[in-house]
């Protein structure tokens, strides 16, 4: 059912919730978070192998749905991110990561990521052409964006004002739907901001065990 607040609507999706291992270097701004991840996994338009990665919320106040991901020691930019905000009734004090189901034999697509303590996360847009094979799979909608703009995503952007990044910004974000019907996101997706502090958490850990604890929530 469309426009309802997506309460425990995880069917299908992986849940890696990331206990404490070690003391990431957080900050409140751009939301820095360490994730090691034991197997491939994909994130849109890019493949990561099995490593230790740094997602990051891009410096813009305007627009707080762009993520970036580097590598290990933050030397690399693998790729800036376009997301839509994504809510949940029950925030955990940990740092979760949710999957969508892939077909089998593929790497595990992000899906989401939650900051420790916040409601809003923020939900990764995929190249088309992947969203509907996504959609498919999971029997989930997932938010879409044109083919041509997967380029966008490797350039390496410093700041929200580079190209690349107002390319990402402005582009018309659809939502694919298990059936291969395409709709407007926003009759999909539900979309929840903050409103009040609950936005900016403390620093917290994350998990550097290589072995995430992964499990069908329903």
């Amino acid at each position: 059912m469309k426009n309802l607040l997506r309460l425990g609507q995880f069917l299908c999706v992986l849940t890696v919730v990331l206990a404490a291992g070690f003391v990431a270097n957080a900050s409140e701004f751009d939301k820095k978070t360490i994730f090691t991840f034991s197997q491939p996994v994909e994130l849109p338009g890019v493949a990561l192998p099995a490593g230790t990665y740094v997602f990051k919320v891009l410096d813009s106040l305007s627009d707080r749905n762009i993520v970036q991901v580097f590598n290990k020691d933050e030397t690399k930019l693998i790729g800036t991110f376009v997301t839509i905000p994504d809510y949940t009734p029950q925030p955990s004090d940990k740092t979760i990561v949710k999957f969508s189901e892939t077909s089998a034999g593929g790497p595990k697509a992000i899906k989401e990521w939650f900051y420790p303590g916040e409601n809003v996360g923020w939900e990764f847009v995929y190249p088309k052409k992947r969203a509907v094979e996504l959609a498919k799979a999971s029997h989930q909608a997932v938010p879409s964006m044109p083919d041509n703009m997967t380029s966008n995503i490797t350039q390496q952007a410093k700041n929200s004002s580079d190209s690349s990044v107002i390319a990402l910004k402005q582009t018309p974000i659809k939502a694919e739907e298990a059936n291969g019907a395409e709709e407007e996101v926003a009759h999909v997706f539900i979309i929840i901001m903050p409103t009040d502090a609950s936005f900016h958490p403390t620093p917290h850990s994350v998990n550097n065990d290589a072995d995430e604890a992964a499990n069908n929530q329903r």
